[in-house]
């Protein structure tokens, strides 16, 4: 009996040749096939896009094929192509959803399957049990061998596309990107080997602008880091670069360009909170628009602050962009963001989009003159000093049960000295001290890690709360 596919935080991921394979990409497309048939949908197209991973065009194709065995047309992206794009194109071409296959930020030898609906976000929950159920159906599953191309039409279902003249008129109407282009700032980019490498220069070419990019060939391997995920120890590359050409700023793209990192002009790394708050502020302040501010309960409570600055609500959400875009759809939302340094914006798909965050940022810091370490300067002038950390502390299957135990029973009164004023479990466990400090403690969805996740308004703190909460939890010594 096969292992049931089931969804994580954002899709199906699993290790190439051991989880992740042909047969369960053909299970997952399959599945979302009888969804979108079941759902009326099966006359309009779906998208398929993919990263720069292992076999993902081939995977890509296997899952286009199986698609189109249904009778449903199937728009391909012709190259390796940014989540965030793929997004975009579903919308710009009224398709009836995506499959993306990318496995984002996870290590070289991982791939995953995602799916995305027709507005480009993530589904809900009730869509991805409802997919889950087609996905692992007896009722198709033993057919799958003996479902063939018997007509030969497969090929006149699959149209090639083109999805980045379509993301550059988005990017167009969401801000001017003239303003950028001509300025005579200098920046790196760090593209991490992955589906992102050369959007910031074909975006701003022709400008005064001059633009240093590293790691922008395409390499599955992602050589010398663990995964392609634009945190500080993966940046170094990046630091170098920013020393080398005097830049004014260094931006860095997960493996599948949904998530930002950055650098600023002292190499210094810019935590994803600051990251959210300065685009919240760029938006508020700067931009002078209003709506609501969706965050994920691991992301800052300076969210809160700049709420109450702007006059604008607040809404948080368990971690996971697919628990984000409902609130951002029924709200309207101005910004989502999550701590891994996803953002999405009103007026643009409800999907994280690294590329459009770092353009954003750029405006930021032309329309205000600073810098980025002046920028957050600036930030804690209005909303007082944060900061945070997060610890990835590896967990085999057989120990998650137990720490999962003690998780659920913590209670401690006190810690770093400081009372605990309240504990919730909206995702995993968080306790909240007296000085307003938070700590929390989730099981990833994408990786066998357990994070812990941490904000102060005194930095000396920060590591003190973190390495109380894993002895806790029994995980270190």
């Amino acid at each position: 009996m096969k292992e049931n596919i089931l969804f994580g935080t954002d899709g199906w991921r699993g290790i190439i040749a051991k989880d992740f394979t042909f047969s369960g990409v053909e299970s997952c497309a399959e599945g979302v096939a009888r969804y979108h048939i079941a759902q009326n949908l099966h006359n309009q197209p779906l998208v398929i896009g993919y990263d720069t991973r292992f076999a993902s065009k081939e995977f890509a194709e296997h899952a286009a094929n199986t698609i189109a065995r249904n009778n449903i047309k199937v728009l391909l992206c012709e190259n390796t192509t940014p989540t965030p794009v793929v997004s975009n194109a579903i919308v710009d071409f009224k398709a009836s959803g995506g499959i993306i296959i990318t496995a984002s930020h996870n290590p070289y030898n991982w791939n995953g399957f995602k799916y995305r609906t027709s507005y480009g976000g993530s589904p809900d929950n009730n869509e991805i049990r409802t997919i889950e159920n087609f996905i692992n159906s007896e009722s198709f599953s033993n057919n799958l061998e003996n479902h063939s191309d018997t007509n030969g039409n497969l090929q006149k279902q699959i149209e090639h596309i083109n999805p980045f003249t379509p993301y550059f008129k988005k990017i167009n109407a969401l801000l001017k990107i003239e303003d950028i282009k001509n300025t005579k700032m200098n920046i790196s980019v760090d593209s991490m080997h992955g589906a992102g490498s050369g959007y910031i220069k074909k975006i701003l070419k022709g400008g005064s602008i001059k633009i240093n990019e590293i790691r922008s060939l395409l390499n599955p391997n992602f050589p010398n880091m663990y995964n392609p995920e634009p945190i500080n120890h993966n940046l170094i590359p990046l630091k170098k670069s920013i020393s080398k050409h005097k830049s004014s700023v260094g931006l860095a793209f997960d493996g599948d360009a949904d998530r930002l990192g950055i650098i600023d002009s002292n190499n210094n790394y810019v935590t994803t909170l600051q990251t959210f708050a300065l685009l919240a502020y760029y938006l508020l302040e700067i931009r002078q628009l209003k709506g609501p501010i969706v965050k994920s309960l691991t992301t800052s409570n300076m969210m809160w602050k700049l709420g109450e600055k702007y006059g604008v609500d607040v809404i948080e959400t368990p971690v996971g962009f697919k628990n984000i875009v409902p609130e951002m759809i029924q709200h309207d939302a101005l910004i989502g963001g999550e701590e891994s340094g996803g953002f999405a914006f009103k007026g643009h798909i409800p999907e994280r989009d690294g590329i459009i965050s770092g353009l954003f940022i750029l405006d930021l810091m032309i329309k205000t003159k600073k810098s980025i370490p002046e920028l957050i300067e600036n930030l804690f002038s209005i909303v007082g000093p944060h900061y945070f950390d997060r610890w990835d502390i590896p967990i085999s299957k057989k120990d998650q049960s137990k720490t999962i135990e003690i998780a659920k029973n913590l209670n401690p009164k006190r810690l770093i000295g400081k009372n605990v004023i309240k504990i919730d479990h909206l995702d995993g466990v968080r306790f909240t001290l007296e000085d307003g400090s938070w700590v929390a403690m989730r099981f990833s969805g994408t990786e066998p890690l357990i994070r812990i996740y941490s904000e102060t308004t005194n930095q000396n703190n920060l590591t003190m709360l973190l390495y109380e909460c894993a002895k806790l939890l029994e995980i270190v010594d």
